[in-house]
C-alpha cells in the first residue's frame, strides 16, 4: 500500500514565471516557431538570402534546427523580399536600408532599457535611504517588464518620430534640385566638431554610472542645442559630437551655445568647437572629407570655452552682428599643413537667437 505524499513531500511548484523571461510573445506577438528553412520556405527565398536578412538586422548566426523565428521574422522578410521582386529596390539597396534601420533601433533599444534601469534603481535607492522595506523583485526584472508594458505606448511615438525626419530629409533632397552643384555624395555643408576638454583625466575620478549620466547630458545638451538652431547631430563618441548647420550664423549660434550650457551645467568639463565650411561627402547618415577634417583639427588647436572657425566659414560671418571675429596666426595642422583660423565670440546681445533666425 503507497502511503500518500505529506506536505513535506509534496513537489515543489515553481514561482510565477516573469513575462521578461520570454518577451517575445508580448513583443512581437508570436511564439518561437520557425526553423531558418522553414522561415526561407514560407517567403520562397533561399537559405542563404534568409540568413544575409538576419546577419543584416544585426542578429547572431544560428543553427540550422533552431526553432527561434517568429511570424513576425516571416513577415518582415516577405516585405523586404517583396520590395525587392517588384523592383523597388535591389538587393544590395535592401539590405543596405535593413542594416541602416538595424543599427538604429539596436542602439535605441539598449539606450532605452538603460535609462528605465537607472530610473528604477534610483527610486529604489531613494526609497532604501528613507527607510523603505526591499523589493522583492530584482530591479533587472522590474526594469524588463515596464519596457514591454511601454512598447505600445512607444511605439507609434518612434514611427512618428521617424516620419518626421523623413520628411525633413525628404524635403531637404527635393530643394536640392535646383541646385545641382549640392546633388550626388559630395556637396558644401557647414560642420561642427566639439569635444569637453580633459574628459580623460575627468573620468579617472568618476564611477561606471557617474560618467554614464555625464555623457548622457552632454548629449541631451548638444542634441537640444543642435536641433534649436535647424542643424542636424551627425554622430556623437562620447566626450565628442560631430554635426552640421544650414548655414554659417547657425553653426556660430550652435558653438556659441553648446559651450554656454555646458558652462551653465556646472558639471561637465568646459568645452571647445572648431567650425569648418567646405565640400564634404556625405555617405549613409555620415560626414567624411576634408572639411571635417579641419573642424576636428581646429578644435584640438581651441583653448577651453573656445570656438574656433576656418577663413572659408568667416568670410560668411564678417558682416554678421551677432558674432565677433578675432584672427590668430596661422597654425600648422596635422594632415592640413599651415591653416589660417579665427576665433569667434558672441556679439553684444549674446549667441544668435534661433527664433530671430527662422524668422
Amino acid at each position: 500500500m503507497s502511503e500518500e505524499p505529506g506536505p513535506e513531500m509534496a513537489p515543489e511548484r515553481p514561482g510565477p514565471r516573469s513575462i521578461a523571461d520570454d518577451p517575445h510573445p508580448a513583443l512581437l506577438g508570436h511564439p518561437h516557431e520557425y526553423m531558418r528553412r522553414e522561415v526561407s520556405d514560407a517567403v520562397g527565398v533561399s537559405l542563404l538570402s534568409a540568413r544575409r536578412f538576419w546577419h543584416a538586422l544585426g542578429f547572431p548566426r544560428v543553427g540550422d534546427d533552431d526553432v527561434v523565428f517568429t511570424e513576425a521574422d516571416v513577415q518582415a522578410l516577405d516585405r523586404v523580399v517583396s520590395l525587392v521582386r517588384a523592383g523597388v529596390l535591389d538587393d544590395d539597396s535592401a539590405l543596405s536600408l535593413t542594416r541602416a534601420m538595424a543599427r538604429t533601433a539596436d542602439r535605441l533599444a539598449a539606450w532605452q532599457t538603460q535609462m528605465v534601469w537607472e530610473m528604477l534603481q534610483d527610486r529604489r535607492q531613494l526609497a532604501a535611504e528613507a527607510g523603505g522595506p526591499p523589493e522583492a523583485v530584482p530591479v533587472e526584472t522590474a526594469a524588463a517588464e515596464l519596457m514591454i508594458q511601454l512598447a505600445d505606448e512607444m511605439e507609434p511615438l518612434l514611427v512618428y518620430a521617424w516620419r518626421r525626419h523623413l520628411a525633413a530629409a525628404v524635403a531637404q533632397l527635393a530643394s536640392q534640385a535646383a541646385q545641382p552643384e549640392v546633388l550626388g555624395t559630395e556637396h558644401p555643408a557647414v560642420v561642427g566638431f566639439a569635444d569637453m576638454v580633459g574628459f580623460t583625466q575627468t573620468v579617472r575620478h568618476l564611477t561606471e554610472r557617474a560618467l554614464g549620466r555625464m555623457v548622457q547630458r552632454f548629449e541631451a545638451v548638444a542634441s537640444d542645442t543642435v536641433a534649436a538652431y535647424g542643424g542636424r547631430v551627425v554622430k556623437t563618441l562620447g566626450d565628442e559630437v560631430l554635426f552640421s548647420a544650414r548655414d554659417a550664423l547657425d553653426a556660430a549660434g550652435i558653438a556659441l551655445t553648446l559651450i554656454d550650457g555646458v558652462h551653465a551645467a556646472g558639471d561637465m568639463p568646459p568645452l571647445r568647437v572648431g567650425l569648418a565650411y567646405g565640400p564634404v561627402v556625405s555617405r549613409l547618415g555620415d560626414l567624411f572629407g576634408t572639411t571635417v577634417n579641419r573642424a576636428a583639427r581646429l578644435t584640438s588647436l581651441a583653448h577651453p570655452d573656445t570656438v574656433l572657425v576656418d577663413v572659408a566659414l568667416a568670410r560668411q560671418l564678417y558682416d554678421c552682428a551677432d558674432v565677433k571675429l578675432s584672427p590668430m596666426r596661422p597654425r600648422d595642422l596635422r594632415g592640413l599643413g599651415p591653416t589660417r583660423a579665427l576665433v569667434l565670440r558672441p556679439g553684444p546681445n549674446g549667441p544668435p537667437d534661433p527664433a530671430a533666425l527662422r524668422r
